[in-house]
């Protein structure tokens, strides 16, 4: 996949959009589903030891996976710690289905991006939001 500083430059500097057209630009226009089954692909993981690492109930989460249905932004990030993902691929993986990424500046935010980079697990993630007062995620 390009990289999307590669597009903007692109997007900036052609003079009218038949130009970038011609550039043969890569767009993403995957369904959560489908992201979410390619890093599983890519990433040789098995469905059964994401969910249980996730914290989901297991058919909800089959159900994700099978595109029934859709997850919340929460139910994502828990799939995202499921799959052990870094964190700039946790943030890749909002941004394409459309979801908020992470905010630093968010306190909720914050303890979620602290999680992903010190590779905690969800019920790590999970006792530091109750001991800060904030939402879980499961």
């Amino acid at each position: 996949m390009e990289k999307t500083s590669l597009l903007l430059d692109v997007l900036q500097t052609k003079k009218n959009y038949e130009e970038v057209i011609e550039t043969k630009p890569t767009f993403v226009n995957l369904t959560v589903s489908e992201y979410l089954n390619q890093l599983i692909e890519l990433r040789d993981l098995k469905k059964s030891e994401i969910i249980s690492q996730s914290g989901l109930e297991r058919t909800y989460a089959y159900q994700i996976f099978s595109g029934i249905k859709t997850p919340t932004r929460d139910k994502l990030l828990a799939l995202a710690m499921g799959m052990k993902l870094t964190f700039d691929e946790v943030q890749d993986l909002l941004k394409i289905t459309n979801y908020a990424q992470l905010y630093a500046k968010k306190r909720r935010d914050n303890i979620i991006i602290f999680a992903f980079y010190k590779g905690q697990n969800i019920w790590e993630l999970n006792d530091n939001l109750l001991t800060m007062g904030e939402e879980l995620i499961v």
